[in-house]
């Protein structure tokens, strides 16, 4: 690598978050030091290890200064959904104005998290935002690491809880069109150890984050109810229907359970991937390993993130 950091620091964006926190758990555990830019700082716990900086993206100055002497950039930023002023193309240049920060800064890598086929041509801005922030980085000429997850479980994950949640309370659970479209999650700490190796590398890669199973949604949802021993009727409704009734319910929840461009994204099989599998923990073990807490509460997104 380029510079010499012997202080052994690297910088996490988002280190009190999901991805980030399992990530800065993986650094510590290797005796690194870590600095997170955040924009949540009061996620901080007294006496955590982790130096705490801003993510401001509006002064660029504050980013580089809060990036040098850090070896590894770990970029976990990004918006799930659009939300006031911010959105998938915003996002995509505050990404782009983060990885000239850490080029300015004199950073030697960067490690990015990315999604299962971004394509700057995708209808989906969600899919086409993560490509242009691939080519922003690209553009740095900083050698880097992209890692493509396409869903994440494990940990305070959201997804896998929520579907657990609605199964234990409701009678009926809506699966859109068959449900037979495959997916293909990854547990979130064989992610952050994939992050780890790459940011130790320095060969330039990009590597789909996938765990060993490829169940349909349908299955899914399935393993699911079996594990939380859910009395729901699993029922097929027409596919235009699944984005209003995620709307209703999430009014009703004051959240974003699912919008009709994840749904939309799923069932056009963009959460599967022919890659190799990168993950070792095995999905089905996992669900039934923690059966007895999954979807004991609702996990809201936009408490989590925005209240």
């Amino acid at each position: 690598m380029g510079q010499q950091h012997p202080a052994n620091l690297d910088v996490v964006t988002g280190a009190f978050s999901y991805s980030g926190a399992a990530i800065t758990a993986a650094l510590l555990a290797t005796g690194r030091r870590v600095r997170t830019l955040t924009g949540h700082p009061d996620r901080a716990q007294t006496g955590t290890p982790v130096e705490v900086r801003p993510l401001d993206f509006d002064d660029p100055t504050g980013l580089v200064d809060s990036l040098r002497g850090a070896q590894t950039l770990y970029n976990t930023y990004w918006v799930r959904f659009p939300r006031g002023r911010i959105n998938h193309d915003v996002a995509g240049a505050n990404c782009r104005t983060l990885f000239h920060a850490a080029r300015t800064a004199g950073v030697d890598r960067i490690v990015h998290l990315s999604i299962t086929h971004p394509d700057i041509a995708s209808p989906y801005p969600y899919f086409r935002g993560k490509a242009l922030a691939e080519r922003a980085l690209a553009e740095t000429g900083i050698s880097y690491a992209v890692l493509r997850p396409a869903i994440l479980f494990g940990g305070d994950g959201v997804l896998l809880n929520n579907i657990a949640w609605l199964l234990r309370r409701f009678p009926i659970f809506a699966v859109g069109g068959t449900g037979g479209y495959p997916v293909r999650p990854i547990h979130v700490d064989d992610l952050a150890r994939l992050c780890v190796a790459a940011g130790a590398s320095d060969v330039t890669s990009i590597t789909d984050a996938v765990g060993p199973e490829r169940p349909s949604f349908l299955d899914l949802v399935r393993t699911i109810a079996e594990a939380v021993r859910s009395r729901a009727r699993i029922v097929p409704v027409p596919e235009t229907l699944i984005p209003p009734l995620a709307a209703a319910l999430g009014l009703a929840l004051r959240d974003v359970l699912l919008t009709a461009e994840e749904y939309r994204a799923m069932a056009a099989g963009l959460a599967d991937t022919e890659g190799p599998t990168t993950g070792t923990v095995r999905l089905s073990e996992w669900i039934a390993s923690n059966a007895d807490a999954l979807g004991i509460r609702y996990a809201s997104e936009i408490s989590r993130h925005f209240r």
